[in-house]
């Protein structure tokens, strides 16, 4: 679930999620505004449908696990490592 295998499309695997949702951290910004950006944009890009709402918080897991992102007053926010 990670990583893409070949019973799992790479546009699912956690890792190309995570990818989806970094660039979009410019600024800081509420997991709901966060998804409501993101699904609208997988919407028009995936062909067999849009992201689902439990792989994007698991996206968002796994980026808080490695560090990428950070939870500030409600608000995520890129790490500055």
């Amino acid at each position: 679930m990670i990583l893409p295998t070949k019973h799992l499309a790479q546009d699912r695997a956690l890792l190309t999620v995570g990818a989806r949702i970094l660039p979009r951290l410019v600024q800081p910004k509420t997991v709901s505004a966060l998804w409501e950006e993101l699904s609208g944009v997988t919407a028009s890009m995936n062909k067999s449908g849009t992201l689902r709402y439990d792989a994007f918080v698991l996206a968002l897991d796994l980026l808080f696990l490695v560090g990428a992102v950070q939870l500030k007053d409600g608000l995520l926010t890129r790490s500055t490592l």
